[in-house]
């Protein structure tokens, strides 16, 4: 049906002579290349462990559960399934305790055959050679191709930066050259996966817009969650999941929804919705599945307006991923420099929180050459607080420049503005630097509260909303220290001048966080929420806001663990919640 094929022939591995970090770090050039195929994106992978003439000294529990680990969680195609040809008896034990580690996502997709049978399982004409079928494998070419195009990427990623930023990220990937592998082998870095393949039509400007999961379309893929492919060919166009219904969309963009007039926030109270009790009593009728299916509804409806201003070829350089284009109606417009026109663009989007018009501005973290145009936007909105999602490097990839200074007492300028990090506090799951601006043209100062999440995982969400909670709460409270030291000089919404929120696209994690701000504001307000409709209408300021099923997913369960903490309710049973057999993680 499609799907690729990844063999491990486990009599070749030899654990005493290679480290786990090195097969894990072959494993991952390996995914990046086949997943250049859009085919093996769209119809997933079959994971074939070869136990033919393997002894116990080949195999290696622990690097067994790494690899399933990283190709359930970690990459857009779909792991269809796991099947274990020819084990040896010594095998059986241990396999019911891996049978149970990938029981939660695979279901009973883990098979046990042996030569013989494997063409019941898999097609014959796709089997090699050495288990009795016709395709024969230059595993040296195919690895010379993994390298080639590794170093490909890496040379487009550093074309545009300056020579002393080559330099600089140069020596971070060399001292961070087993991070690809650590994030995969620890399970404690962050991910930001990619999901969107957004493209752009040279000639009649129709856009369309396909159902779409799988993150981080990088295939180490990026926040996330968060980190669409570059791509260059003729229409707006995501990669659909096979699992999903598939549904034309229309082929000319929405308008932007009746009755919600551009002067008034479109979150605000209104009839409809669920209590947290419905919310859970829905959870549990519609189970993952539902939820899944709930998403990939949203992903088909296509973009609500145009996105002239991204694609003009003059602010093209300026975009951290051109698939991830920036609305022109709700765009952050910069004031202009010695009146060029071209001056004013910046891949960022005002979007609405609840009762409260432009509450946030969702950006793409800044590329070196766009650090002054950032604080530029940031003085001239007034930012109080920023929140960042991602980490400056994940697995080995730049996610986001170090556009602040991070250390204390540190200074970096910025065309006219200058920072000061004039104090950093480092909590379990997040980092506060107080920044001090100054604007060299007016002489004037000003505060602003950095926030960067360092703690979500390298595949997927956080398992508990515990941190995010928090850290939601915590950013809340600076922007209203903040916004009271502005006394007069703020004339505006009393919930101050918006929050810049950006991970690395500014799409997946950030839509995260301002969809959970929403929805508790909400929920404290009138006591309900409505997580579907706020989610549509984000879409409709921000473009392709939430990029997985699983983040839209922990969306809905951190509401339920904030009622828990605040009493509304108590443990609820949700055993009999997970009816899916896999989950494409971010």
């Amino acid at each position: 049906m499609g799907a690729a094929i990844a063999l491990f022939t486990a009599k070749l591995h030899l654990p005493h002579e290679t480290t786990k970090q090195n097969v894990l770090k072959s494993v991952l050039y390996q995914l990046d290349q086949a997943l250049e195929d859009k085919i093996t994106q769209r119809n997933g992978m079959v994971f074939v462990f070869d136990m033919t003439g393997s002894t116990y000294s080949n195999f290696d529990y622990e690097l067994s559960q790494k690899i399933l680990d990283l190709l359930k969680g970690g990459y857009p195609a779909r792991l269809k399934k796991v099947i274990i040809v020819t084990a040896p008896l010594w095998f059986r034990a241990p396999f019911k305790i891996l049978r149970l580690f990938v029981r939660e996502k695979l279901r009973d997709r883990v098979v046990l055959t042996n030569i013989t049978d494997l063409p019941q399982v898999l097609p014959k004409e796709s089997l090699p050679k050495q288990m009795n079928g016709p395709v024969s494998v230059d595993h040296k070419d195919w690895l010379s191709s993994c390298y080639n195009t590794y170093k490909n990427k890496e040379s487009r990623e550093m074309e545009d930066l300056s020579a002393d930023n080559r330099a600089l990220i140069a020596n971070e990937r060399a001292a961070l050259a087993a991070a690809r592998v650590v994030s995969a082998y620890s399970d404690e870095s962050p991910p930001e996966i990619r999901h969107s393949r957004v493209l752009e039509s040279e000639k009649n400007h129709k856009e369309l817009v396909n159902t779409a999961v799988r993150n981080d379309a990088d295939p180490l893929l990026a926040d996330s969650c968060d980190e669409p492919s570059a791509t260059t060919t003729a229409e707006i166009h995501t990669v659909p999941d096979p699992s999903y219904p598939h549904v034309p969309p229309p082929p000319v963009p929405r308008k932007l929804k009746p009755g919600v007039p551009s002067d008034e926030p479109i979150h605000k109270p209104e009839s409809g919705g669920m209590t947290v009790d419905m919310l859970i009593n829905h959870l549990q009728s519609v189970k993952k599945s539902g939820i899944y299916k709930e998403y990939a509804k949203i992903r088909l409806e296509p973009p609500t307006g145009t996105f002239q201003a991204s694609r003009l070829k003059v602010n093209a350089v300026k975009n951290r991923y051109t698939d991830v284009p920036s609305y022109d109606h709700t765009r952050v417009p910069l004031n202009f420099i010695n009146g060029d026109p071209n001056s004013d663009y910046i891949n960022a989007n005002y979007m609405d929180g609840y009762k409260q018009k432009n509450a946030f501005i969702a950006a793409q973290g800044p590329l070196p050459k766009t650090f002054a145009d950032y604080w530029r936007m940031i003085w001239e909105q007034t930012v109080l607080v920023i929140v960042m999602t991602t980490r400056t490097v994940e697995r080995g990839r730049l996610k986001c420049g170090q556009y602040w200074p991070n250390e204390e007492n540190s200074t970096e300028v910025y065309g006219d503005v200058s920072v000061i990090n004039k104090m950093i506090e480092k909590k379990n799951d997040y980092t506060i630097s107080t920044l001090q601006m100054r604007n060299s043209k007016t002489d004037e100062v000003r505060d602003v509260t950095h926030f960067q999440f360092t703690s979500w995982p390298d595949f997927g969400v956080p398992s508990s909303a515990a941190a995010m909670l928090d850290f939601l709460s915590e950013v809340r409270s600076y922007q209203a220290r903040n916004l009271k030291s502005l006394g007069d000089q703020w004339q505006g919404h009393t919930l101050g001048p918006p929050i810049l929120v950006h991970c690395s696209a500014g799409i997946g994690r950030t839509g995260t966080f301002c969809t959970l701000d929403i929805s508790l504001a909400r929920l404290n307000d009138i006591g309900t929420i409505d997580v579907k409709t706020t989610v549509q209408r984000m879409r409709t300021q921000r473009a392709f806001t939430i990029q997985t099923p699983d983040q839209y997913e922990f969306c809905h369960f951190a509401v339920i663990e904030y009622a828990q903490r605040q009493g509304i309710v108590g443990e609820i049973d949700f055993v009999n919640y997970d009816d899916t057999e896999d989950s494409d993680s971010d």
